[in-house]
């Protein structure tokens, strides 16, 4: 006979191990993070920025999936840090752009270390980790 709760087991649910998994690596992240004084939240943004240079907040939200109530206080504390700049946009002052400052460009060789730091703190191989890699992507733009 089969049980009609089974869908409701935690062990049949693929949200719970990627939660985990995710709150776990996050956790990986925090003391290599405390050396140079971000969250993991302010490292993501940082990560955009770096690339980036100057982009608006909308944008910066969307690649991080992160909505404005989230993204607002990390990036105001960016600015606190000296990290960022905040300003609207002279074509268009519903948008709200952000740039790097000087010692927001000198963070990313301080954070060049952090990849590989928690990269040897995950149990995968190269292969693994990019099989794992493709399959997070295909789920999320399946999710969008």
């Amino acid at each position: 006979m089969e049980d009609k709760y089974a869908s409701l087991r935690l062990k049949n649910q693929l949200c719970f191990p990627l939660y985990a998994c995710a709150k776990e690596v996050v956790k990986k992240y925090r003391p290599f993070l405390d050396r140079i004084d971000l969250t993991y939240t302010q490292y993501i943004t940082m990560m955009v920025l770096w690339e980036h240079e100057s982009i608006s907040a909308k944008e910066i939200g969307e690649q991080l999936f992160l909505d404005s109530g989230t993204l607002t206080p990390v990036l105001k504390s960016l600015a606190v840090k000296g990290f960022i700049n905040r300003q609207r946009s002279k074509d268009d002052e519903r948008v709200l752009m952000i740039d790097l400052t000087d010692e927001g460009r000198a963070l990313k060789d301080k954070a060049l270390f952090i990849p590989e730091s928690v990269g040897s703190c995950v149990n995968l191989n190269k292969d693994e980790s990019l099989q794992l890699y493709g399959l997070l992507y295909k789920l999320l733009g399946g999710l969008e």
